[in-house]
């Protein structure tokens, strides 16, 4: 792997172990983000580690998820996260100035740093050549503090782009082609580095969108080189001082290379329920629509909303079609507003959204029951919208808007190739930052309001476990299954609170049966199939099962963040030695696992568990140093013993 943009920057930030793929290695990180769903919580762990402000390069806090406010609890966690953020030495962004990935990229992103964020879809910015990964908010919160970040040193696959992009065929297009070849599933402990001659045709925006739904690949990060294309961004944003150029060796070492020629792309679509169940839009076409959703983190730039408003200038949406505008920052808003775009849009009959993620995480602007929805967002699953019976199709911006005029799925390659709006990028963005807030340290008084709660503190892993299996579930379980988000995330600070929507989709009564349990003493198993934790790396997945007494789970396979949150918090990842034991067990069977501490202890050896009067065998999905933070009951306890 010697040789690629990825190792290259791995080797600059390297504190420990070594770069060779499927090694732990601990890396330095420059730059966290985190957003107020998953902040306040990184925040309170953050004050329990009692370090006196934070040690990185930069660290900015977001506020872009819960903004609808109803009720006072997400206007408290707003000022509790405005108030330590200013203590300790944090950026903050206020609501409004606009979602995390998109400001990040315009504001903050330098080519050959590492950035840290709690969110799944930081590696947005590896559109900028920067190594960005998504992890738990106390995974952040120890990388503030100055401790390294642990990961499995990837694989690296390259797909290597060759020609330029048709009219009418976008980045979100060549995302959801690859995730056509690589699916959710089977990536983990991979990074994906994009190279090739057909790099220089996008710029970086268009980057972003594609490093953006690597997420929905399971890989580590995604990244692109740092160009002339990237030099002429950050020139544009007034932060050419930031510029560095990374490019690969001419004869780089990849685990595996697919070759895409960007002229061969044609418009895509991923069909309900999952981002890589993608289909040709001309296979589609002619689907009736009810609603159009454009912005979120992956679709909201200034040129995606430029190209919509070209479309739709002079034009009507369908009478049967809602359609909902969320520019992706401030900056992004301002500037649509200045030049006329914003009034086109709203001519079209667009409903103008608030730059925050809104409809991506089911804030707001839900469909009908079994309505058909096109988004230009990067995730689909069942119920994420906030209509469990909705169905969700991604697209591209373009797509989106040519569909919207018709009320039906239409394929822009229809259209004449010389009415495509080729949108330049600006020489200058508009530039303004009054709305991040610089920290003001010890003069801040943090402010306290009965939403917020205490950190989630757990106790040493037990002797032995023993319990019921609570719930059996089966492949692709998504964090939105485990942690309900939409009306639900304002109780993100409150784990009580939040802890009682645990699996309320699946099952509702789950939450009670395992409190109840935990009450009398006895733990709570999950059992699952493949791809246990895809989707969003909101850490409450984790830690509200553990606040219900969930001590292991046992699956066919977990994705990377919910493996390594599950860890952080204490339960254990149990992945089957043999698939078909997972037939075996049944809802309700009684577990134990006998030397519980000793077994988690051995390095390298299976773990025994008795289920159901079966003897089962599992392999700990954690590293050496995995297994001792299981020990101490979680990643706090260690890195408190530790600082």
């Amino acid at each position: 792997m010697k040789g690629t943009v990825i190792y290259k920057i791995l080797k600059d930030h390297l504190l420990e172990g070594e770069l060779t793929p499927g090694k732990e290695i601990g890396i330095r990180i420059d730059q966290t983000l985190t957003q107020d769903a998953t902040g306040t919580m990184a925040y309170l762990q953050f004050e329990a580690l009692g370090i006196p402000r934070v040690r990185t390069e930069l660290s900015v806090s977001y506020v872009d998820h819960n903004t609808l406010q109803m009720g006072f609890e997400n206007a408290d966690d707003h000022i509790y996260l405005q108030t330590v953020n200013s203590r300790y030495g944090i950026y903050h962004s206020k609501a409004g100035n606009g979602i995390c990935h998109q400001v990040h990229l315009e504001r903050f992103a330098r080519p050959g740093a590492t950035l840290l964020g709690s969110d799944s879809h930081t590696p947005t910015a590896g559109g900028m050549g920067m190594i960005a990964i998504g992890a738990g908010g106390l995974d952040v919160a120890v990388a503030m503090g100055g401790g390294p970040f642990y990961l499995t040193c990837p694989k690296v696959v390259r797909v290597l782009l060759r020609g330029a992009l048709r009219p009418w065929v976008s980045a979100k297009d060549v995302i959801l082609t690859v995730l056509s070849i690589l699916t959710t599933k089977g990536n983990v402990g991979t990074a994906i580095e994009y190279a090739g001659d057909g790099v220089q045709t996008l710029s970086v925006p268009e980057r972003a969108t594609i490093t953006n739904m690597g997420a929905e690949l399971g890989v580590t990060t995604s990244i692109f080189p740092s160009d002339e294309v990237t030099r002429a961004f950050l020139k544009a944003q007034g932060r050419e001082q930031v510029w560095k150029e990374i490019l690969p060796d001419a004869s780089p070492g990849y685990a595996r290379t697919i070759e895409i020629d960007l002229s061969s792309v044609v418009p895509m679509a991923a069909l309900p329920h999952s981002p890589d169940n993608v289909k040709k839009v001309s296979e589609l076409k002619g689907i009736l629509i009810d609603q159009v959703a454009i912005g979120s983190c992956t679709n909201s730039s200034y040129r995606d909303l430029m190209t919509v408003a070209a479309i739709l200038k002079g034009k009507k949406i369908a009478p049967s079609v809602s359609l909902g505008i969320a520019p992706g920052s401030r900056q992004v808003f301002e500037m649509i507003a200045e030049n006329g775009a914003l009034a086109d849009l709203i001519a079209a009959g667009a409903r103008v959204l608030e730059s925050a993620c809104g409809f991506c995480i089911g804030s707001g602007f839900a469909p009908k029951s079994k309505g058909v929805s096109l988004r230009t967002n990067n995730r689909n699953f069942e119920g994420r919208s906030g209509t469990r019976d909705a169905g969700i199709y991604l697209v591209s911006p373009e797509t989106a808007a040519l569909s919207v005029l018709e009320g039906k799925l239409v394929n822009p390659l229809d259209y004449p190739a010389d009415e495509y709006p080729r949108i330049p990028q600006p020489a200058t963005f508009l530039i303004d930052d009054s709305m991040i807030l610089p920290p003001q340290f010890e003069k801040t008084e943090i402010v306290r309001g009965p939403n917020i709660g205490e950190p989630p503190y757990t106790e040493p892993m037990a002797e032995n476990l023993k319990g019921i299996v609570g719930l059996k579930v089966g492949d692709k379980i998504t964090t939105d299954h485990i942690m309900p988000a939409g009306s639900r995330l304002k109780y993100r600070s409150n784990i009580p609170a939040y802890a009682r929507y645990v699996f309320e989709s699946v099952d509702e009564t789950f939450s009670s049966r395992a409190l109840e349990n935990k009450k009398m003493g006895v733990f709570t198993a999950i059992v699952a199939g493949e791809s246990y934790g895809q989707g969003s790396s909101r850490e409450h997945a984790a830690i509200c099962p553990m606040y219900l007494g969930v001590r292991a789970v046992m699956a066919k396979s977990f994705e990377r963040i919910h493996s390594a949150n599950l860890v952080n918090f204490g339960i254990l990842p149990l992945v089957f030695m043999n698939p078909d034991d997972y037939n075996h067990i049944q809802q309700g069977d009684a577990f134990e696992i006998a030397n519980a501490r000793n077994q988690v202890a051995r390095n390298g050896e299976h773990i025994e568990a008795i289920i159901g009067g079966k003897k089962i065998l599992f392999t700990l999905f954690a590293t050496a140093r995995q297994r001792e933070i299981l020990l101490e009951g979680g990643l706090l306890n260690y890195t408190k013993k530790r600082f």
